[in-house]
């Protein structure tokens, strides 16, 4: 009866832009173009969202959806958007200050219509792959520009500070290597495990190209230090000890090859002693320093009203007040203490630490499963907990994206394996 609906006349004659199959296609088609743009731009990320979730929206039986809006994986993104949206009524900061406050946030809201399609979807790895290929382009760039700095899009200021940077910075530009590397080592292991050496060696070689271009053109210091995280995660997920310790070896080794031949990389970690020096005995504005000096003011900010908070959009005129009398490094204002958890702590209080803490820690044990897919999922929360003690990467366009369509993609492609695998024991048990 079904079948015969499905293929009536009346069925062919629907209108092409009724049928869900077309506008599911459509949604997957632009969150390809949104991958594929995310290295590069933030207006095309923009478009081509807003194209994604109006292709989405026909697509939804609110049933369904509304069952998923219910589970926990979705109920505290959408908690931390409301957080925002609440706490404007506690804030002494102007309107405008509040209403831009909450935008950050507003992303997170997309975090459950990728869950929903991509757990019908089966196209997610596109995206992946879109994304990979588009960071294996602006890698190329990267090295162009390093020896043709003309051809870069920055300013020639920036471009003489930050080498070999085509578009957006250096920061974001190391979060995408990064990613990317670690990533692709498990499916290196796993090609090299089922004896197919050629596409493992391809893979393996675009992952060194990564790292090498952060050796030896510009990498952040945020990078340097999470990255080795990330690969000791891989390392204890998916290889025996035997296999840690040569490929320790094989790391240790080129890193200490790398350190030998890359002015640019000893240049990157001797900031790191500079500027702590430079900002504790001259109180020199330097970026650790500051960074410093946010974490300490926001630490008192926070103790201030350790339950609520002080309300959203509050933070840059809570670093106004302290200013006032000071000089140097303590003058220095901002409205971002350039970390996560601070910059939740500040507006929210505790309760909204114990919101971003519960995301976090969900989207973490969505991702247990073995799986490429499960894996990109888990570099991606992984990656972002630990760069958020640096800055503040949820809130961010660049790194919050990465994180809204790396947990979405995979974390609806996770629950589309597990509802096939629980419908496949039910048939058996049948």
């Amino acid at each position: 009866m079904s079948v015969a609906a499905a293929t009536s006349p009346a069925s062919r004659m629907q209108p092409v832009w009724r049928d869900p199959l077309v506008w599911a296609t459509a949604a997957d088609i632009a969150a390809v173009l949104l991958a594929l743009s995310l290295p590069w731009s933030t207006s095309l990320v923009a478009i081509f969202a807003v194209a994604w979730i109006v292709a989405v929206v026909p697509t939804i039986d609110p049933g369904a959806f509304a069952a998923l809006l219910k589970r926990p994986i979705c109920v505290f993104p959408l908690a931390l958007f409301a957080l925002a949206v609440v706490g404007t009524l506690w804030s002494d900061a102007a309107w405008g200050a509040r209403l831009y406050a909450i935008s950050p946030t507003a992303k997170l809201l997309v975090l459950p219509l990728l869950f929903y399609h991509y757990e019908r979807s089966a196209r997610g790895t596109w995206v992946f792959k879109a994304f990979l290929v588009s960071c294996a382009l602006l890698m190329v760039m990267s090295w162009i520009v390093l020896f043709d700095p003309g051809l870069t899009l920055k300013s020639k200021a920036i471009s003489t500070m930050e080498p070999g940077i085509f578009v957006k910075n250096y920061i974001d530009q190391s979060q995408e290597f990064a990613l990317c590397a670690v990533t692709l080592a498990f499916p290196v292991i796993t090609l090299f495990r089922e004896r197919k050496v050629v596409p493992a060696l391809l893979l393996c070689a675009l992952a060194l190209s990564f790292v090498v271009n952060m050796a030896f053109v510009v990498v952040s210091r945020t990078a340097l230090v999470t990255m080795p995280i990330m690969l000791a995660v891989f390392a204890l997920m998916h290889l025996r000890w035997r296999s840690i310790v040569i490929i320790s070896c094989l790391v240790a080794a080129f890193a200490g090859l790398a350190w030998v031949t890359s002015s640019q990389l000893r240049k990157t970690v001797g900031t790191f002693s500079r500027d702590y020096r430079l900002y504790k005995e001259q109180n020199i504005p330097t970026s650790m320093g500051l960074r410093i000096e946010f974490w300490e003011k926001s630490l008192r900010f926070f103790a201030e009203a350790p339950i609520l908070g002080h309300g959203t959009g509050s933070t840059r005129g809570l670093f106004e007040q302290a200013a006032v009398g000071q000089t140097g490094a303590a003058a220095e204002v901002i409205g971002n203490p350039h970390n996560q958890t601070l910059n939740v702590a500040v507006q929210w209080g505790t309760v909204g630490i114990v919101v971003l803490y519960a995301m976090w820690l969900l989207h973490l044990l969505l991702f247990r499963g073995e799986g490429l897919v499960a894996w990109i999922g888990l570099m991606v929360v992984v990656q972002n907990i630990f760069t958020s003690l640096f800055n503040s990467h949820i809130f961010d366009f660049h790194e919050g994206w990465m994180y809204v369509l790396g947990v979405g993609i995979a974390g609806g492609t996770v629950l589309q394996s597990g509802r096939r695998g629980a419908s496949q024991r039910n048939s058996g048990a049948a």
